[in-house]
């Protein structure tokens, strides 16, 4: 009786459990595939080499570009998180940006970025692509390679100021194993002890991990109390336990609030057409911030 009139007295936000995670399917995100000459490509072509009839495959978990959603706007310090397929000898012509903290984390093929500041790397699978747009940046990012479709999570966190100097860098694996079985540290902020061979520093209070679980192996993570995660299922599929329950399979993400510990089990490899490489059992995307 005590619960029936909880139920009739008790505001909704009083019944849910904070540390419920909840899941985001992947057939709820925004998929846009934009015209090739928004950003200065040619034609789209019919190639066996093409994954995708259009040059440009973006799924949205956030509102961003023409997808707007209010109940979709942010995640914390997370503004933007787009999955990005891009197709052979395609790209992002020169854009602007400012105040926001950029992080590209590069899942298939080789992303080519060249900047206003006179940065110009390519980075292939595994690697962090990151950029303070601060005060204001002009950037272009490609595909350069003919045959093979290009892959990658972009970012975008808010800074803990605006008017930021202008920075740019990369990060590649710094061991090829970093990520078999454990949480590999890509972005940590700024204030915390970075070096080349660490973490890449971001101006807000947020971390980025990646972790790739081999078929049937299992992976802990700890959400610890103030602090909240929304992770990637970047390929392949698990099971939740702990904090969460169901299941990911590629391009579905789950959001949830500490403390706790997210665990994936029962790891297993999906096909896809998109991406026609080999992939592990599950590969997991982090991103760790406060709840504030």
């Amino acid at each position: 009786s005590s619960m029936l009139s909880c139920l009739r007295l008790c505001p909704l936000a009083a019944l849910v459990d904070p540390a419920m995670a909840v899941v985001v399917p992947a057939q709820s995100l925004f998929v846009s595939e934009p015209s090739p000459h928004m950003f200065g490509n040619a034609e789209n072509e019919k190639k066996p080499t093409w994954t995708n009839g259009n040059w440009l495959k973006s799924r949205f978990h956030f509102s961003f570009a023409e997808y707007r959603d209010s109940r979709r706007s942010s995640f914390g310090v997370l503004r933007v998180m787009n999955d990005d397929l891009v197709q052979p000898a395609r790209g992002f012509g020169t854009h602007p940006h400012r105040d926001m903290e950029i992080v590209t984390y590069i899942v298939s093929g080789n992303l080519s970025h060249k900047d206003s500041m006179g940065t110009q790397e390519t980075l292939g699978r595994g690697s962090v692509q990151f950029m303070t747009a601060g005060t204001g940046v002009r950037h272009s990012e490609h595909n350069h390679d003919p045959e093979k479709p290009l892959r990658f999570i972009q970012m975008w966190l808010m800074p803990s100021r605006s008017g930021l100097k202008p920075n740019y860098g990369g990060r590649e694996p710094a061991a090829p194993a970093e990520r078999d079985g454990r949480w590999a540290h890509l972005a940590m902020p700024v204030s915390s002890q970075c070096t080349p061979d660490k973490p890449v520093p971001i101006n807000c209070d947020a971390n980025i991990y990646a972790a790739e679980i081999q078929p049937g192996a299992a992976l802990d993570f700890q959400v610890e109390a103030g602090r909240q995660v929304y992770v990637l299922c970047v390929e392949g599929s698990a099971k939740l336990g702990g904090l969460g329950a169901g299941a990911l399979e590629r391009h579905d993400a789950v959001q949830v609030a500490g403390p706790g510990v997210l665990s994936f089990s029962d790891a297993k490899p999906v096909a896809s057409t998109e991406i026609r490489e080999p992939e592990p059992g599950c590969h997991l995307l982090v991103v760790e911030m406060s709840q504030k």
